[in-house]
């Protein structure tokens, strides 16, 4: 299936990948690529040949932020139609079942790092780097600083909210917005590694664990626990979980069921 503004595969080892390809804008979000990127996730999440999601970016960066030759001559309430598009990907991923994994090569600026935090995972070059930027012009990340606050705290957040600075793929890691760092020249390859072996976990686990993860997120302390409870009780009656304790105790790879 074509995408406007992206590319899309799907391996033999499960792995979706969606490719952001504006590169000569830098990976920018337009009203096009938000709405195919939209589009891409829910189709390869509902995709049984897919088990995890990968978004990478084209050419230098991966992805600059929006576009702001779509930013003139709207009414307010053009605008606010105009930015829930932009960030209707980084809402999604939470919704979706499957993980998705961000790989960051460049930069990600402004919507580019929401899209970073966004992602379940992510891992970036180590010459990357990612910012709230959009103060610098006068406007401001307040849609991506979301996802990014959850990783960082308060503080940070409104740091990288107020300045606007672009931040080392190191700093990143340690303030958990990321997972990890790769060479340069070894990200694609690092990031097939991890994402296949990600596949090879039980499909329905993998999924009941990251829906229960943001499911229970914002509940109260033992509202948790009852709710992660009935997840994992629910998951213990599937398929995949009689294979999976019945290969442990023979010493055998599982063969998970095909969801």
């Amino acid at each position: 299936m074509a995408y406007d503004e992206l590319l899309v595969e799907v391996s033999e080892q499960w792995v979706g990948t969606i490719t952001l390809n504006r590169p000569d804008q830098l990976n920018t979000f337009n009203s096009v690529m938000a709405g195919s990127l939209y589009k891409a996730l829910l189709d390869l999440d509902n995709d049984p040949k897919v088990r995890v999601l990968v978004i990478k970016g084209a050419g230098k960066a991966f992805c600059a932020g929006i576009d702001v030759h779509e930013l003139e001559g709207q009414t307010t309430l053009s605008y606010r139609e105009w930015i829930e598009r932009m960030e209707r990907p980084l809402v999604a991923i939470a919704k979706l079942h499957k993980p998705v994994i961000a790989q960051v090569h460049g930069v990600a600026a402004a919507n580019g790092m929401g899209l970073v935090a966004a992602a379940d995972l992510a891992i970036a070059a180590a010459n990357a780097r990612m910012g709230l930027t959009a103060i610098n012009v006068g406007l401001n990340c307040v849609g991506p600083v979301i996802p990014v606050s959850k990783s960082v705290g308060r503080k940070k957040a409104l740091e990288l909210l107020l300045y606007g600075d672009l931040i080392p793929a190191e700093e990143a890691l340690n303030l958990g917005l990321i997972n990890r760092t790769a060479p340069k020249e070894e990200l694609d390859e690092e990031t097939r590694k991890w994402a296949e072996t990600l596949a090879q976990k039980s499909p329905i686990a993998v999924q009941i664990a990251k829906t229960a993860y943001y499911n229970a997120e914002d509940m109260a302390y033992q509202q948790q626990f009852d709710y992660m409870n009935e997840a994992f009780a629910r998951l213990c009656s599937t398929d995949d979980a009689k294979e999976g304790v019945k290969a442990f105790f023979e010493k055998r790879k599982p063969v998970w069921s095909l969801k």
